[in-house]
């Protein structure tokens, strides 16, 4: 039977994504794994040398971990088609010891980018930024910090048909309040625009790169999601439980939150120099 394809399969795959309540950006994701794998077969017959040719072709391309997701993707989809026998397994590497250097945000870097964001007098990026670094929260998730919840000092966040707590510190608490009053916002999101609309992550992104210069931070640094690895590297150097840290962030798997304390070289080697085994 020759395995093509089509459209309408790349449709139901869509529509099966949505009754799982995978979150947008996930189902976005996977359609583009998934549409990528299409058009290297094109309107060929996928067959498992294909599927290894195309493996080969991300292992030269992209990095491991971007090559593996994309093969999650492509590998949901046939499990999907009931196409079990082209499913095949990812990139394995040894998990690193330490983080680039060139990557990590550091607590002096995420300073100085919230006094960049108020030398340009924009307030509400300032609290964004605190606002995702103290809490732990994904952009994504930035919509659940509505008026409600920093009155009550905590968030209800649903994601993936899981639901965690968010809490919202008394600092944070009286600075967001404080924000939407002079705002006028009485209701909903606490971080919306002129229009009334959430801010929408793809503008966070930008405007927290805007600051870089400024700031003297690198741009390799800025971006959203490194605020939510300052914090747990924040909280597991002070709590040391990785499995309550994996609850707050909403990992299922403790695995995935290894990778957010993962150190630095520089941190690294001084606590391999701490060691004294060097007689």
């Amino acid at each position: 039977m020759k395995r093509k394809i089509k459209a309408e399969m790349l449709q139901a795959f869509e529509l099966a994504l949505l009754d799982e309540e995978r979150s947008a950006a996930t189902v976005e994701k996977y359609m583009r794994d998934v549409r990528g794998f299409a058009a290297y077969v094109q309107n060929d017959t996928v067959d498992r040398q294909g599927v290894l040719n195309y493996k080969s072709e991300l292992g030269k391309r992209y990095a491991v971990s971007s090559a593996n997701s994309m093969l999650a993707a492509i590998n949901r989809f046939f499990r999907f088609c009931g196409w079990h026998d082209l499913c095949v397994k990812r990139f394995h590497t040894q998990r690193a010891a330490y983080c680039s250097e060139d990557k990590e945000l550091t607590r002096a870097e995420y300073v100085r980018l919230l006094n960049a964001a108020n030398a340009r007098h924009n307030r509400r990026l300032n609290l964004i930024i605190q606002t995702i670094c103290g809490t732990g929260i994904r952009v994504s998730e930035l919509s659940y910090i509505t008026v409600d919840a920093v009155r009550r000092g905590e968030a209800v966040v649903d994601c993936k048909g899981k639901r965690r707590r968010i809490f919202i510190v008394p600092e944070l608490r009286k600075k967001l309040l404080r924000y939407a009053e002079e705002q006028g916002v009485r209701g909903g999101s606490v971080f919306v625009t002129r229009s009334g609309r959430p801010v929408s992550r793809t503008h966070i992104w930008r405007e927290m790169k805007s600051l870089c210069e400024t700031a003297n931070v690198s741009h390799t640094k800025v971006f959203p999601h490194n605020l939510r690895h300052l914090f747990a590297r924040t909280f597991y150097g002070i709590e040391k439980d990785i499995a309550k840290l994996a609850d707050i962030l909403g990992h299922a798997s403790i695995d995935t939150t290894r990778i957010y304390i993962t150190t630095t070289g520089a941190e690294h080697r001084r606590k391999m120099e701490l060691l004294r085994l060097i007689i």
